[in-house]
């Protein structure tokens, strides 16, 4: 299994490598950075810094969007990242969520994923594509190979991405429950296209903390409890035991709950609907809070059920993730299995 990290490009390009160095010197084996272009530096120069600074690790968006960004600009970029990494790079892709929001776009839809998807595809293989119904045209130097994968949470995305995606970026957490539904979809998607579910890589994308003490820790997570509330995941929390009712807005957190630039006055806010043991449970169920033992178990665990790879992360957008490197990186991976690390996997 591939154990990833997410580094958000929060930092000047430059400073962002060092973090990426770190996190290839310890043997991770990818690293992930989300698109936002108010919150964070541009994803893909990042991306270019981090190819031209790095030998080894897998380098991916999680995830960029097509409705800020025209699927054909995306494609550009998607090609002039992956041939200064070859084989290493995977575009991520999601419905837009905090690019979408303060711009006052809305996400993008199923269908629009669809049809983005299969430009992307064809640009990138060299293909003409019809453009509006007005002119054909095509990417010069094209970069075929490139992985798409399709971040998802909702029924119609997993199966859109069992059915025509390189891979999945699944955001249903690490709870038993909620992952076995989410790849069900996976499954159903990938056998309408007639195709091996089994093949199509399945990551999880999970917020994770190495301590002795969850419950502190866990109040950190009050926020996102209350964001996946709000975004269709009541009934997901309910079968955990979390019954909570958030209001579809909350007042006094910029930009939004899951990237708060003021994190301990969000977690105040939402502690008026999550509990100290909502976010306990929330903790034990769908992260990966505990000890490095624990940690590595559930690790274990997940790739048993099929995971093939996982997408850490820590609390907090405006900051890099040196602490969680450092200690996963120490006291986790080994002891994995050898053969976790490090593996060469283009997908």
């Amino acid at each position: 299994m591939r154990i990833g990290i997410r580094i958000p490009p929060c930092d000047r390009a430059d400073h962002v490598v060092e973090t990426v160095r770190h996190a290839e010197s310890l043997r991770f084996d990818d690293a992930w950075f989300p698109d936002s272009q108010l919150l964070w530096r541009d994803v893909f120069t990042t991306l270019t810094a981090a190819a031209l600074g790095t030998e080894r690790i897998g380098l991916g968006t999680a995830v960029t969007n097509l409705a800020t960004r025209h699927p054909a600009v995306v494609a550009s970029a998607a090609r002039s990242v992956a041939e200064l990494a070859p084989g290493r790079f995977k575009l991520g892709l999601g419905v837009g969520n905090s690019s979408v929001g303060p711009v006052g776009l809305r996400q993008t839809t199923s269908a629009e994923m669809r049809e983005g998807l299969g430009l992307l595809r064809a640009l990138l293989d060299g293909e003409e594509w019809e453009f509006e119904g007005k002119v054909r045209s095509r990417l010069r130097d094209p970069g075929p190979g490139v992985p798409l994968h399709l971040a998802a949470s909702g029924p119609r995305n997993l199966r859109l991405a069992g059915e025509i995606a390189d891979g999945v970026i699944l955001l249903s957490g690490i709870s038993p429950t909620t992952l076995a539904t989410a790849t069900a979809r996976v499954r159903e998607g990938a056998e309408t296209a007639g195709r091996t579910a089994d093949a199509i890589p399945l990551t999880v994308s999970a917020f994770c903390a190495v301590t002795d003490d969850i419950a502190a820790e866990a109040q950190l997570l009050k926020p996102i409890c209350a964001s996946t509330a709000q975004n269709g995941g009541a009934s997901f929390l309910a079968l955990a035991g979390i019954d909570v009712d958030v209001p579809a807005h909350i007042e006094g957190i910029y930009p939004d709950l899951v990237h708060a630039e003021d994190w301990p006055r969000a977690v105040e806010i939402c502690s008026a609907w999550i509990s100290d043991e909502n976010a306990l449970r929330f903790a034990e169920e769908f992260c990966l809070f505990g000890t490095p033992a624990r940690i590595a178990e559930r690790l274990q665990a997940l790739h048993a059920d099929g995971v093939t790879g996982v997408l850490l992360q820590h609390v907090g957008s405006y900051h890099p993730p040196t602490e969680l490197i450092e200690v996963i990186g120490e006291s986790v991976l080994p002891a994995l299995s050898p053969s976790t690390p490090g593996k060469a996997d283009p997908r």
